[in-house]
């Protein structure tokens, strides 16, 4: 079992980096759970971050996840709770001020410079999960099918996630 302080320190440091929403962490989440400490193997990996889907919160659920792999029910609350702590107190920082902040043109160009590096992060996240994930035909036309509900519809992407799920189960 992995000490508590060494799951806090993970995730603070995860939790420190967690901009522009936690899909860019995927390829750093699936590098220290699943390589570096091998808390999960790649198959639990994907089916937590499956799961996840289904809660708010998503990559939340999964440090807690991997928290509870890693250290019982003390490590996933420890995993839970040092994801967040940087981001908001951040955001209590930052929340008040933000009017005034991004005015200044170091922060302006800071932010603009931030986005196009989330949306690689995003993309490289997407490549490692197709890789790793879309195994047969079965699977790339579900991943098809996916996306173009959710480009082209209205449909929740909740009920695109439960009947992607429900094709799978009755496809077996």
């Amino acid at each position: 079992m992995t000490s508590l302080l060494t799951i806090a320190w993970i995730y603070i440091r995860i939790g420190l980096i967690f901009v522009g929403g936690g899909y860019v962490l995927i390829p750093l989440l699936n590098h220290i759970m699943v390589e570096q400490y091998h808390w999960l193997t790649l198959r639990q990996f994907l089916d937590g971050l499956a799961l996840s889907q289904l809660t708010p919160g998503p990559l939340a659920m999964l440090a807690t996840f991997t928290g509870f792999r890693a250290g019982g029910f003390p490590g996933a609350l420890v995993a839970t709770v040092c994801i967040f702590m940087p981001c908001v107190a951040l955001m209590l920082v930052v929340g008040r001020n933000y009017d005034r902040l991004k005015r200044i043109d170091i922060i302006s160009s800071t932010l603009a410079g931030l986005l196009p590096a989330v949306v690689g992060m995003v993309a490289a996240a997407a490549w490692n999960l197709g890789v790793s994930s879309l195994t047969g035909i079965k699977e790339v036309l579900i991943l098809l099918v996916g996306f173009a509900l959710f480009k082209w519809t209205k449909i929740s992407p909740m009920v695109v996630i439960m009947g992607a799920g429900l094709v799978g189960l009755l496809l077996g």
